[in-house]
């Protein structure tokens, strides 16, 4: 810590305040002070001045300039004469710690109050050596003479322009709290707005889980009328069929299926919406959920193109969660990269993963693959990529966003990763234990 001396001043008599204040004002104008950091030195410098005087005359007041660190301070240190045995006056210390950065008071040798102000000076402005010459040799030059009525004068400038700017500081101040009720008015309205806009929304989002709900169990009925008559068509019951009989009532077949999954795939999507999804937590081996998958899906593999493989879990303990809705998931994802994937093999297979403490499920295909452009657009409902496999199998578009919705449900997450020509690999991550903040919202469903 570095300090450097300016200047020092006697408090012998009561002219002695009025030139330690022309004195302060002076080193505060020659360091590059604002006119109102001038003002606030000279005013506490001979507050405290005058409360060193009323303690008895003999003081000193010195002017030192402090290095700490990469900063600089204007540093003014005022002691009590001789007789000034004892604290300076409490206002003027009040004075000072309001006008100054930093203010200490201690007691000499002789028990006499010293009192040490301390501002900073402006980040930009370094005073070195030879610039402290120069403040020194102008303060010298112009050696001020104690005049009551001068300074008077110049304190009642001084307070003149203080006001001036308060009340300009007042207006701007109305100004700027006019604005903010305006703003907050506006904003008000805004909330308003919001607000309603919100309801609305809600009002439409029911309505259309209802309108879901009501069409899908309205369309249920005739499509599995469709297909119960296309079956006994198929079974000749009522007699045989043609060979072009049998391939257009098969077309009638596929196409009620179709409507029955996309039927089924809304009915799911608006119970989840309207919060009408019942999960049932239990135990689940995950030997006996492939085991059980791996007989579903059978039929709707291709062993001349595709392998379908199940890979053994390392995993054997029993976890918690809703085994129909993961069953669910897991078959939709299977059958996207059956249907997806020309040669090659279907990997299924589960990790636990003890640091997160969650079952992860993969389906790994090597089939045509998504570009990072369509990776979020998968999810969105009734968007398909534009591909001729995508065309030879058409979907629904509702499948992998009712996946998605699912494993929230679950308390889980879907993620995918994906290549263009190389494969996917979409993946079911659970925690371990069903969390009981899903519990309790599925609660009552």
């Amino acid at each position: 810590m570095n300090v450097q001396r300016i200047l020092a001043v006697g408090l012998d008599d009561e002219q002695d305040v009025v030139l330690v204040r022309q004195r302060a004002r002076q080193v505060s104008h020659l360091l590059g002070f604002s006119q109102q950091d001038q003002v606030r030195i000279a005013t506490a410098v001979s507050e405290v001045a005058r409360g060193a005087c009323q303690a008895g005359f003999g003081g000193r007041a010195a002017f030192l300039i402090r290095e700490a660190g990469r900063r600089q301070s204007l540093e003014v240190t005022i002691s009590g004469g001789k007789g000034a045995h004892g604290g300076l006056p409490d206002d003027a210390v009040v004075t000072a710690h309001r006008l100054m950065d930093e203010c200490e008071v201690a007691e000499d040798e002789q028990g006499a109050g010293v009192i040490t102000m301390r501002k900073a000076l402006p980040q930009q402005l370094w005073i070195d050596h030879a610039r402290l010459a120069e403040v020194a040799g102008q303060l010298a030059k112009d050696s001020p003479v104690a005049n009551t009525y001068n300074e008077l004068e110049l304190q009642n400038r001084e307070l003149v322009a203080t006001l001036a700017e308060l009340r300009e500081r007042q207006e701007d101040l109305l100004s700027l709290t006019r604005e903010l009720e305006d703003t907050n008015r506006g904003i008000v309205a805004l909330y308003a707005e919001i607000e309603d806009k919100a309801d609305h929304l809600r009002r439409a989002d029911e309505m259309k889980s209802r309108f879901l709900s009501n069409t899908s169990h309205e369309l249920r009925t005739p499509l599995s009328s469709i297909r119960a008559l296309a079956k006994l068509l198929l079974d000749r019951m009522d007699g045989d069929l043609t060979p072009e009989q049998e391939r257009q009532v098969r077309f009638i077949e596929a196409a009620a299926a179709d409507l029955s999954e996309l039927v089924n795939d809304l009915l799911d999507l608006a119970k989840i919406e309207a919060g009408r999804v019942e999960v049932v937590v239990a135990p689940i081996v995950v030997d006996n959920l492939f085991r059980a998958l791996k007989g579903m899906l059978r039929p709707l593999v291709d062993d001349a193109r595709v392998d379908l493989i199940f890979e053994p879990c390392d995993y054997v303990d029993a976890f918690d969660s809703d085994e129909g809705k993961i069953a669910q998931i897991l078959r939709n994802f299977i059958s996207n990269a059956l249907k997806f994937t020309e040669q090659g093999a279907v990997r299924v297979s589960a990790f636990h993963d003890p640091e997160a403490d969650t079952i992860t499920f993969a389906v790994a295909d090597t089939g045509i693959g998504i570009s990072p452009d369509n990776l979020q657009l998968i999810f969105e409902e009734f968007s398909q990529i534009e591909h001729p496999l995508q065309r030879r199998s058409k979907g629904t578009g509702l499948g992998l966003p009712l996946c998605r919705k699912l494993a929230d449900l679950l308390g889980g997450r879907v993620d995918v990763v994906s290549q263009p020509g190389v494969g996917s690999t979409f993946s079911l991550v659970l925690p371990r234990f069903f969390p009981a903040q899903t519990v309790q919202r599925n609660a009552g469903i």
